[in-house]
């Protein structure tokens, strides 16, 4: 029989939560078939199950637990094997101290009965015997149903319910009134708890603004002749989806990222880290916080390909598919709020890169070219940088070279 352990399905998952059971307790599964839904640091996955085997479900639903705990077991004959007896303590191990022989003898008689790990520890808190109970499970197993129908769940909760209500008559009051203070004014307050990516977020984005020491500078770039091109990309492309600005911009910035290696590193412990590979992490607004999916060696690959890998990924963090490999081993990362008309922003470095460039929205403006007045479609990229492996002039001069292919976008098609 074997044990089935949180997995680690990122390079900075140290813990998951059990979302769904899509097995139940005592099932017969075969090896590749989805097992179990997790919610990790990065995304919700899907977990296959590595054997075939009678499954024994240990954690609930729910539950969080460190990677490399035991979730469940899989195993032939798994309810009825002397050696899972033998495992499973928790019946004789809660009793050790009295010595006389009826004491000894009742958790031996329960851990012969047929019991799901669950069953087990609920009839143990609620001092149940199993030989006494009934199975409704595979093979008369007991399983968590047949306990709470023992134990008839109304019983337990009448005697503690009259206790809460007095309690909370007087001190549940006082709570509230700070809520709607004349000084605060703010009216009743709702707590909401974050899920597991919303902390990873905010973790990280604390990370950056506590170890990073950056600054900042915003570049103006014309966009007349990348307007031009699009166009003529649109016309190529048929029926099809057209590269964007956005994907213009992608291209631009990993072709200049192999002219400037410690744009494309990160910072760690005292050195620079500098990465063979340009893959470009693109922000995307998830369903419930902000999810950073890879294009991964953007430097080698045609705008029509990042176009369509760009859209792929959007749509996966948007549905809630996107998985923990599509999010890993950005070296640079591009944001873009042009969409909702804002002009500029500064976005916050995403640990341990050495950049992020910030992409604002493309718009005509009145400009001096030639000595005369004229509109011109322009958009403005603004660069943070981690200053400890990106200085002044180094950075000045990247974000000028993504200028300039943006502003000659012929080069990008090459």
């Amino acid at each position: 029989m074997s044990d089935v352990a949180m997995p680690r399905l990122s390079d900075s998952m140290e813990e998951g939560t059990i979302l769904k059971w899509l097995k139940s307790d005592g099932d017969e599964v075969s090896r590749g078939e989805e097992l179990v839904e997790i919610e990790t640091d990065k995304a919700n996955m899907t977990y296959e199950a590595g054997e075939g085997g009678t499954l024994e479900i240990v954690a609930s639903e729910g539950d969080t637990l460190a990677v490399g705990a035991t979730i469940a077991r899989i195993g032939e004959g798994a309810p009825d094997s002397p050696e899972a007896e033998e495992a499973e303590p928790e019946g004789p191990a809660e009793e050790p101290e009295p010595e006389p022989e009826p004491t000894e003898e009742a958790p031996a008689d329960a851990d012969r009965v047929k019991a799901s790990p669950i069953a087990r520890r609920m009839a143990s808190d609620r001092g149940l015997d199993l030989s006494e109970i009934q199975g409704t499970g595979p093979g008369g197993r007991i399983v968590k149903a047949d306990i709470q129908a023992a134990s008839g769940e109304t019983d337990p909760e009448p005697e503690p319910a009259p206790e809460p209500e007095p309690q909370a008559a007087t001190p549940s009051q006082e709570p509230k009134p700070p809520a709607r203070d004349s000084e605060s004014g703010r009216g009743d307050v709702t707590h909401q708890e974050l899920n597991r990516l919303q902390r990873t977020v905010a973790r990280r984005m604390a990370e950056s603004k506590a170890t990073a020491p950056d600054f900042v500078m915003t570049l103006e770039v014309d966009m007349e002749d990348a307007v031009e091109f699009r166009k003529q990309l649109k016309v190529a492309a048929g029926d099809g989806p057209a590269p964007s600005f956005n994907d213009l911009v992608i291209k631009a910035a990993a072709l200049a990222l192999k002219d400037f290696p410690r744009a494309n590193g990160a910072y760690r412990d005292g050195q620079f880290e500098l990465y063979s590979r340009v893959n470009i992490g693109i922000a995307v607004a998830g369903q419930d916080a902000l999810v950073v999916p890879t294009v991964f060696d953007a430097d080698k690959k045609s705008l029509g390909t990042i176009a369509g890998e760009a859209r792929h990924l959007a749509g996966r963090v948007r549905d809630g598919n996107i998985t923990p490999p599509e999010l890993s081993s950005g070296t640079f990362t591009i944001s873009n709020l042009g969409m909702y008309g804002i002009r500029r922003f500064v976005a916050v470095i995403n640990p341990p890169q050495a950049a992020i460039l910030a992409v604002g929205e493309l718009s005509p403006k009145a400009v001096v070219r030639d000595g005369e007045l004229t509109i011109r479609n322009t958009m403005e990229l603004t660069l943070t940088c981690d200053h400890r492996i990106l200085y002044g002039a180094e950075a000045a001069e990247f974000l000028a070279k993504i200028r300039e292919y943006l502003q000659a976008p012929l080069r990008l098609a090459l």
